[in-house]
C-alpha cells in the first residue's frame, strides 16, 4: 500500500487528516477491511480454542492450574514481541500477525470461561439434576446462560486488545490501519497518523459499547 501526503501544509490537523483520508479513500477502505480481518480471524480461532479449553479446565483443578498459568503467562509478553517471534516460523504477512493476535486473544477468553463456570453455585446443578434434567440439558439451559455474562467480559477484553494490537501488524507487512500510523510516525506527520488512529479508536469504542450492552442484556434478573 503506497501512501503519500496530498494536502496543503497550512490546513488544521483534523482538516488535514480528513483531506488525506478523502484523497486516499480507496486505500483507507482497503486498510480498514484488512484490519477487520486481522481482528475477526484471531478472535474466531481464540473462541474456538478458548471456550472449550476454559470449560474443560473449570471441571478440573489440576487442568485449570496448568492451563491458566500457561496461558496467563502469555499476557506478560508484549504484543510486538509475539509478532516478531512468529516471523522466523511463518514469515512476514497476515499469517504471522493472525497467530500472534490469536495468542494475545486466548488468555482473557480462556480465563473468563474458566471463572464463569467455576463460580457457578453447585446447588443449581444439583437442583436441575434433581428435577430430572440430563447433564447436557443442565449445561445448555442452566450453566451456559448463567456463565455467558462473565464469558462475554473476557471476549470484550480480548476484542479490544486485538483491535488495538492489530495496528502493530503493519510492522510485519500485514497491512491494516496501522499502515497509516507507521507512515505518520515515519514522516513525523500527525495528520496521516490520525487517519489510522481514529478508526482504530472508533472500532474499539464500538466493540466496548456493543459487547457491554450484550453483556448487560444477558445478566440474569436480580431477585
Amino acid at each position: 500500500m503506497e501512501l503519500a501526503a496530498t494536502y496543503p501544509p497550512s490546513m488544521s490537523l483534523l482538516a488535514s487528516s480528513l483531506s488525506y483520508a478523502y484523497s486516499n479513500s480507496d486505500l483507507l477502505v482497503q486498510a480498514f477491511l484488512q484490519h477487520l480481518q486481522l481482528v475477526v480471524v484471531p478472535l474466531g480461532i481464540a473462541l474456538l480454542v478458548g471456550l472449550p479449553l476454559g470449560f474443560g479446565s473449570s471441571r478440573s483443578q489440576v487442568v485449570s492450574l496448568v492451563v491458566i498459568n500457561a496461558f496467563g503467562s502469555l499476557r506478560v509478553i508484549p504484543s510486538l514481541a509475539i509478532l516478531f517471534l512468529a516471523i522466523p516460523y511463518f514469515g512476514l504477512g497476515f499469517q504471522s500477525a493472525a497467530i500472534a493476535l490469536t495468542i494475545l486473544a486466548l488468555p482473557p477468553i480462556l480465563i473468563s470461561t474458566d471463572v464463569a463456570f467455576r463460580s457457578l453455585d453447585p446447588a443449581l446443578r444439583e437442583a436441575a439434576l434433581g428435577m430430572g434434567m440430563t447433564p447436557a440439558q443442565v449445561l445448555r439451559h442452566v450453566e451456559i446462560p448463567l456463565a455467558l455474562p462473565v464469558i462475554l467480559a473476557g471476549v470484550k477484553t480480548a476484542t479490544i486488545e486485538v483491535i488495538a494490537s492489530a495496528t502493530l501488524a503493519a510492522f510485519i507487512g500485514a497491512g491494516g490501519l496501522g499502515s497509516f500510523i507507521t507512515l505518520g510516525f515515519a514522516l513525523y506527520d500527525n495528520a496521516i497518523l490520525l487517519v489510522g488512529a481514529i478508526p482504530v479508536a472508533l472500532l474499539a469504542i464500538g466493540a466496548e459499547i456493543l459487547l457491554g450492552a450484550l453483556q448487560r442484556a444477558l445478566e440474569p434478573p436480580q431477585a
